[in-house]
């Protein structure tokens, strides 16, 4: 574990669980809901976790340019292969000066899958620049998503605001039950600061503007996202019990490799790269 510090914020990166941040605060306030702090609880206890060559879940594998490729579970629970692995994976300090840190994944390997990546984390009082980028290391050209997994305190204060023109309601197997975006639910609409639903949300969110908040109230940290080069919104939530939920800014929707036209992921050819950013602001309480 590192921890970057600007004034009174404080982010906390864990090279060992998958490069991603076991804390992200200020004054001593939790603007990510924090890491367990039990490695025995998996990457998935993290505060933050980065998602690369894909997000989210695959039916088992996808044919691209004429062959088919098949994909094994990876994650215990889980009968479907989920998020890559990059989270899975140590990775290595490339470089540090004050407040930023740039850490490298050089091997990175999941079914045909290979590829380097890098993330820059950059840290200032009121807010966290993080850019993750991805360069082709395998032979053929393969179709690569990514993205970013933040997790975030809830509480009966929590309201979210964020715009996007409609959703894939999922299955019994958490993936896409359409094969094309539906219109949200009135009560899943969040043009407008609003509650979470009480109940189970695991929606990805299409053509979402790079844009959301999440207020926490007068006690709270609050927090505005934007992104860059990644235009689905996954938001997960268990239930209002849940001390936690995931707003999740990915490139492409869930099972994207299987649905028509395979959204939001871009072809590279071996040794093309692409690249994501995410950029978290919050005002104190």
């Amino acid at each position: 574990m590192i921890a970057l510090r600007a004034g009174a914020a404080e982010a906390v990166v864990a090279l060992d669980m998958g490069g991603g941040l076991a804390s992200l605060g200020v004054a001593g306030r939790p603007v990510l809901w924090p890491w367990s702090g039990r490695t025995e609880d998996g990457p998935f206890a993290l505060a933050l976790n980065l998602l690369a060559p894909f997000s989210n879940r695959i039916d088992g594998g996808f044919h691209f340019d004429g062959r088919r490729y098949d994909l094994a579970p990876n994650l215990a629970g889980e009968p479907l292969p989920i998020h890559g692995d990059a989270f899975q994976r140590a990775w290595k300090v490339a470089a540090r000066s004050g407040r930023s840190m740039t850490l490298a994944l050089p091997d990175g390997e999941f079914g045909p899958f290979r590829y380097a990546a890098q993330v820059e984390y950059s840290l200032a009082p009121g807010n966290l620049a993080i850019t993750l980028r991805l360069t082709s290391r395998a032979r053929v050209p393969l179709p690569y998503g990514g993205g970013f997994h933040p997790w975030f305190p809830r509480s009966a204060a929590t309201r979210l605001r964020f715009d996007a023109a409609g959703h894939w309601p999922e299955d019994a197997r958490h993936l896409p039950a359409s094969k094309t975006p539906e219109p949200a639910p009135a009560d899943w609409r969040w043009s407008e600061p609003a509650p979470l639903p009480a109940g189970w949300i695991n929606a990805g969110f299409s053509d979402w503007n790079g844009s959301a908040e999440v207020s926490q109230g007068p006690d709270a940290v609050s927090v505005s996202l934007s992104a860059h080069n990644l235009t689905t919104i996954i938001l997960y939530a268990p239930s209002s019990e849940a001390g936690f939920f995931c707003l999740e800014p990915v490139s492409h929707p869930v099972n994207a490799h299987n649905l028509p036209g395979q959204p939001g992921l871009s072809k590279l050819l071996p040794g093309e790269s692409l690249s994501w950013s995410l950029h978290l602001k919050w005002s104190e309480p």
